[in-house]
C-alpha cells in the first residue's frame, strides 16, 4: 500500500510557466500525477501514447476531445483513449486534475505528457 499525499491538490506554475505537472507514483501499468491549470491560462498538451483518466477535483473549465466538449467541474470523471487530441478550455476557476494513465504516462514511447506537454 502507498498514501499518496498532496494528489489532487491545484498547484500554481513556475515562472513563465502555462500548467504544473506533479507525477505521484508510478509503476508499469499505471501513473498518477496532478495536473493544475490557472484560471485563464492555456492547456497545451499533446495527444498521449496512453489512456488517460482525468478527475476534476477543483475549478471549472471544459475539455474538448475527439470533436466534442464538455463543461467540467468538482466530481467529474472522464476518460480520454491513447491518441485522442484533447484539452482544456475556458477555465475559470484553477483547475486541479487528479490524472491516471495506463500504462505508466510515456511508457509507450510516447512525447506528450500531462502537464510536462510543451506548455
Amino acid at each position: 500500500m502507498k498514501v499518496i499525499a498532496g494528489a489532487g491538490e491545484f498547484t500554481a506554475p513556475k515562472a513563465g510557466q502555462q500548467t504544473d505537472w506533479v507525477e505521484h507514483l508510478r509503476v508499469s501499468d499505471l501513473s498518477v500525477g496532478t495536473y493544475s491549470i490557472p484560471a485563464g491560462r492555456t492547456d497545451g498538451q499533446s495527444p498521449h501514447t496512453e489512456d488517460e483518466i482525468y478527475v476534476v477535483m477543483a475549478g471549472r473549465g471544459t475539455l474538448e476531445s475527439g470533436g466534442e466538449s464538455a463543461d467540467v467541474g468538482p466530481g467529474c470523471v472522464l476518460y480520454v483513449p491513447a491518441g485522442e487530441v484533447h484539452r482544456f478550455t475556458a477555465i475559470t476557476a484553477d483547475l486541479a486534475l487528479l490524472v491516471l494513465f495506463a500504462p505508466a504516462e510515456e511508457s509507450r514511447g510516447g512525447a506528450g505528457s500531462s502537464g510536462a506537454v510543451s506548455a
